[in-house]
């Protein structure tokens, strides 16, 4: 069983049921499975091969789910591009996965040219994707192992790919429907995609595809607009990040959001008082999940008991990430490896089928799974029954707004600016973005120096919130600077 071998059942078994609805329109089952093998005939027609990288550029929309099933019928490698990225990112991205091709959104076209003409072939959505569709057979195809490429930043700041194969795709299919959705979906539930499907929300593809149930997409988050499509019962199950969950919460009450089925969150902290605040005035159906991009979430699932038990009797565990899902090892090790008894604090590992097939660099995959275990760079404890504390990460990374940022990238960007001696990027603590970048400089440069630069060569969500220019650098015990002090 593969990942598109599935989808095919439920083309065939759930026909006539609508699949996917976008602002445009809507897609049944069959109508979808139609377009999907036409569209893997059609871009093998353009000259790609079985195995070739191909990037995908586009936002929320049906094409996006569209484009991911159509690449694995085909056999190619997706390498869905986030569209919040730079250009130099883009670029980067494609010249280390060696992308023969590109399917864009033409709303995406005038930044994307230069990927556009230095590529084998190329796809525009709108009437020529349409018109490719058309013409093209509906004949099934033989698929490839290797499902896509996911590219997340190093600590250096350079992206790295991560192989994952249908195994993978399979195993966070079945570690969501038992541990995030508690069981498969039913035929009247619809799940809402308020947030990037390149994130938390693609998880749920698979399990409602699979469940022949309905799922609605919208191409950006507006908290209004969901408190109104569950109030009119159009919605039962959705995932947002904590920043939207916030915003959310700031709107005015309205109980309609009780009736949610499930309200999930994922991709950054969400404070205690605010997880207490969505029980009560959201939805009890809460359910946190952790993962990465090297191991396909969920890795652990906190769900809804424990959120109530956080909130009725036991408030450390709204601070937990919760346990390994299903088909899931995981340990906390000290430096030897050797796995730590409840409590103590060590370096996450997990082994099982949602750890990546390897990065894209045989090198770096060697260096992160040894024996089988991928070594996350998350430090936690975990206590008697399983649950997972998540307490610092080994390096320094920032999360806000469910994006990974990575200050070693900021800070070079950042000392490209004529006028700084030294530079430090960090997180610090934020009640809406879980965490906002902040930087501080020593030098001869301004605030405004800094901040014109980062517009130029930064993706929004990485540019600094605030910037600093100090006199010195509070420094630790070896002379490095010490950025637990900064904060």
């Amino acid at each position: 069983m593969d990942a598109i071998t599935l989808f095919r059942r439920s083309a065939r078994r759930f026909g006539s049921r609508t699949a996917l609805e976008d602002e445009n329109g809507s897609l049944s089952f069959a109508e979808l499975g139609d377009r999907v093998e036409r569209l893997a005939h059609g871009l093998l027609s353009l000259g790609l091969r079985p195995g070739d990288r191909v990037l995908d550029l586009q936002s929320n929309q049906n094409t996006y789910v569209e484009t991911d099933l159509a690449c694995m019928a085909a056999g190619l490698v997706r390498v869905a591009l986030n569209y919040r990225l730079h250009d130099t990112d883009w670029q980067r991205i494609a010249a280390d996965c060696g992308a023969r091709g590109i399917i864009y959104d033409p709303k995406f076209g005038d930044r994307a040219k230069s990927l556009i003409d230095a590529l084998d072939a190329s796809l525009s959505l709108g009437e020529e994707y349409e018109r490719l569709i058309a013409k093209a057979p509906n004949a099934t195809l033989e698929t490839g192992d290797l499902v896509s490429l996911n590219y997340t930043s190093g600590t250096t700041g350079n992206p790295k790919g991560v192989r994952r194969a249908h195994s993978n795709r399979l195993a966070s299919l079945t570690n969501m429907t038992i541990d995030v959705l508690g069981g498969l979906p039913g035929p009247d539930d619809v799940y809402l995609h308020a947030g990037p499907i390149t994130h938390t929300s693609g998880l749920f593809v698979l399990p409602f595809l699979a469940a022949g149930a309905k799922q609605l997409i919208r191409s950006s988050f507006d908290e209004t607009e969901v408190r109104d499509l569950v109030r009119a019962g159009h919605v039962t199950h959705t995932a947002l990040v904590p920043t939207m969950i916030v915003r959310l919460l700031s709107t005015t009450d309205d109980p309609a959001l009780r009736e949610l089925k499930m309200l999930a969150y994922a991709g950054a902290p969400l404070p205690p008082e605010k997880i207490r605040q969505a029980h009560e005035l959201l939805t009890p159906n809460l359910v946190q999940y952790y993962g990465l991009v090297e191991a396909i979430p969920p890795v652990t699932v906190l769900d809804a008991e424990d959120h109530r038990l956080g909130v009725t009797d036991n408030p450390d565990l709204l601070s937990s990430v919760g346990r390994a899902g299903t088909l899931i090892e995981l340990r906390v090790i000290d430096d030897d490896g050797r796995e730590l008894p409840p409590g103590e604090i060590g370096e996450v590992v997990t082994r099982g089928p949602h750890v990546m097939a390897g990065y894209w660099s045989a090198g770096d995959t060697v260096k992160a799974v040894r024996d089988g275990w991928l070594h996350t760079g998350d430090l936690g404890r975990m206590d008697a029954q399983g649950r997972l504390w998540l307490v610092d990460r080994k390096g320094d990374m920032i999360i806000t707004g469910g994006y990974n940022v990575y200050p070693r990238e900021i800070e070079t960007v950042l000392a490209e600016v004529p006028g700084v001696e030294d530079v430090a990027v960090f997180g610090v603590d934020d009640p809406e973005w879980g965490q906002r970048v902040t930087a501080a400089f020593t030098g001869t440069a301004t605030v405004e120096d800094l901040d014109a630069h980062c517009r130029a060569r930064l993706a929004s969500y990485k540019k600094p919130k605030e910037i600093r220019k100090l006199d010195a650098f509070p420094l630790n015990s070896t002379g490095k600077i010490d950025k637990r002090a900064l904060r």
